[in-house]
């Protein structure tokens, strides 16, 4: 009887860790890559989201080799980054991400570091006519 009770206890003790392991990292949102773009082929991009205490939702989005805006055709003037979630059924803006080089290096790149209260499900950037845009109305030039 002793034997049966130390193996139900050894039993709900590993399913506990299970659980406790399955809970925490379903609190965290994978990390995203942007696919290829038809657009701007050279660019490429990841995405890195965290859940932080206060249960939001930090975003930092990092692309390399994306074209300015300008040399595009047609030319443009900004790229929008846009974000999607369950349940809200227009893109939500995060905001304008600008191409530079760096001091040491003349590769083109571009970050976005952002915080958002509902965990997103798709990302993607527009190439717009204006930053003021409240919704996408360009080419969408990078997208998971």
């Amino acid at each position: 009887m002793k034997l049966i009770q130390q193996q139900l206890m050894k039993t709900i003790r590993a399913l506990s860790l299970v659980l406790l392991i399955a809970l925490a990292g379903s609190s965290c949102t994978p990390n995203m890559k942007f696919n290829t773009s038809t657009i701007v082929p050279s660019a490429t991009g990841e995405i890195k989201v965290r859940k932080d205490r206060n249960q939001n939702y930090a975003i930092d989005i990092r692309i390399f080799n994306l074209a300015e805006p300008e040399k595009l055709s047609p030319a443009k003037s900004a790229y929008v980054v846009w974000m999607e979630s369950d349940g809200n059924s227009s893109p939500k803006k995060l905001g304008r991400i600008n191409t530079g080089t760096g001091l040491f290096s003349k590769a083109l790149k571009a970050e976005l570091h952002t915080t958002v209260t509902t965990k997103p499900t798709r990302i993607f950037v527009s190439a717009e006519d204006s930053p003021d845009v409240d919704y996408p109305q360009g080419a969408v030039v990078l997208s998971t």
